[in-house]
């Protein structure tokens, strides 16, 4: 594989680094407002300049001497973004000047083997000497006058930051942490493009473990896992490959009820939630187990069955429950979340790994279902079986008469059913016709969806 360049962007709260990670990657996939601190996982993206393709990390507010709490964790994020990149760009803010927290990094990126380039961002209509003068203090060489977001001076100093860089061909090392499981038992089911990723958004409340588990997945604190709900406010996604399967991880926001949504960085992060699982194939939703089943689990769920995507339940933290506790939240999940009935359901531990095997199975499988392709002789097969087993009801003098079925869409799959009077079909029996679709095709851990056309009648 080739092995693009990485460009990390680092600098105290607030300078404006999300805003040049947006103009880099030509996205509005990091958040951006006038908030200080408001990114705090690294996030990745791909620019190009020109021909040349690179990587761009983002990373949080950078307080390299923070002792504790939930800055520590950020500087750890920072660290490990500067340890993975080729260069380092450090934002500094022309308006604000030089300050204690920018002579801190510095003299941290100056004991780094990394190159380092000096960025003097907002530096629109100041002139370049008066922007960049009291910087030279920094001991980090020439400092460059840009604005991220006005698009001045950045891009001379990607291509000063790119010189000398070209692709370089690796061979590929396969790190991901080892969860080997048989999957010979699997169903069988058609088989997608080579290339294709499985998109798997994991989404449930604030500190349900969502970080955590990622973080197991891939081996390495890959993302913020901090004991307290909301670290994660922006939608990270994390390329990950496993047993032959290709995912793309998102980690995301955790779901506050609206009435508990004051701040516009929550707003923002409800959004990216919600637009993460529009946008992937698989949904994980976390309960934990060590509190009820809200109504606010119900609300997400809801979502993604309005949605239809595939969906996978893990209730996690489960070795911290007893039998009384496990047999209520197993009351409360048939009694709040039956709709989901069509997904498989996991308990876990996200923190030691425990139970990651089958949850890896079921997404697999509730993937291949939501993507299965459903023949349309086979269709209309089971179809004719059905009626022949349980017509549907008259509704007055007529009983409508359906004659074959066709696969309409998939993710989630789509039967349409032709016929005649099919305006009369119930709710009940269009369900009665989903349940046979589901096991005849064993399309486990989809929603299935089953629409009905009536034929036109010449003489009306």
């Amino acid at each position: 594989m080739s092995l693009k360049p990485v460009v990390a962007l680092v600098g105290r709260p607030n300078v404006g680094k999300s805003t040049l990670f947006n103009r880099l990657t030509r996205s509005r996939a990091a958040l951006v407002a006038d908030f200080s601190g408001l990114t705090r996982d690294r996030h990745y993206g791909e620019g190009r300049v020109g021909d040349k393709p690179f990587i761009v990390i983002d990373t949080g507010g950078f307080e390299p001497v923070a002792k504790d709490g939930i800055l520590l964790e950020m500087a750890r994020q920072t660290k490990q973004a500067i340890a993975e990149a080729d260069v380092v760009i450090f934002l500094v803010d022309a308006r604000a000047g030089v300050n204690g927290h920018d002579h801190d990094i510095a003299q941290l990126l100056r004991r780094n083997s990394q190159r380092v380039l000096l960025a003097v961002n907002k530096a629109e209509g100041m002139g370049a000497g008066n922007a960049t003068a009291e910087f030279h203090e920094l001991g980090l060489g020439q400092p460059y006058p840009i604005s991220a977001a006005h698009g001045d001076g950045i891009g001379e100093l990607i291509e000063i930051a790119l010189e000398g860089m070209g692709e370089v061909k690796v061979e590929r090392t396969d790190s991901e942490a080892d969860f080997d499981g048989d999957e010979a038992d699997a169903p069988e089911m058609p088989e997608l493009p080579h290339d294709h990723r499985i998109k798997l958004a994991i989404v449930g409340r604030p500190n349900v473990g969502k970080s955590t588990l990622i973080n197991t997945l891939m081996g390495e604190e890959r993302v913020i896992a901090f004991d307290m709900p909301g670290t994660t406010r922006d939608a990270i996604e994390i390329e990950f490959d496993k047993g032959g399967k290709r995912y793309t991880l998102i980690d995301t926001a955790g779901l506050r009820k609206r009435g508990k949504v004051f701040e516009a960085i929550e707003k923002f992060s409800v959004i990216k939630t919600l637009q993460a699982i529009e946008a992937s194939n698989v949904v994980l939703l976390m309960i934990d187990a060590t509190q009820e089943v809200s109504d606010q689990d119900a609300h997400i769920a809801g979502f993604v069955l309005e949605t239809g995507r595939a969906v996978v339940v893990a209730i996690n933290k489960w070795d911290d429950t007893d039998a009384d506790q496990r047999n209520r939240i197993e009351r409360e999940f048939q009694r709040k979340l039956r709709f989901l009935s069509f997904a498989n359901v996991h308990n876990l531990v996200a923190l030691t790994g425990q139970g990651i095997k089958p949850v890896l199975k079921s997404i697999n499988e509730a993937h291949a279902a939501a993507f299965a392709k459903l023949s349309t002789p086979k269709l209309t097969r089971e179809l004719q079986a059905a009626v022949e087993q349980q017509q549907p009801p008259r509704k007055g003098i007529f009983r409508p008469k359906m004659r074959y079925a066709h696969q309409g869409g998939q993710n989630p799959p789509l039967i349409i059913v032709h016929g005649n009077a099919l305006d009369a079909i119930s709710d009940s029996y269009r369900r009665y016709l989903e349940t046979r679709f589901r096991e005849a095709f064993r399309l486990n851990g989809t929603p299935l969806r089953v629409e009905f056309k009536s034929s036109q009648n010449p003489y009306a």
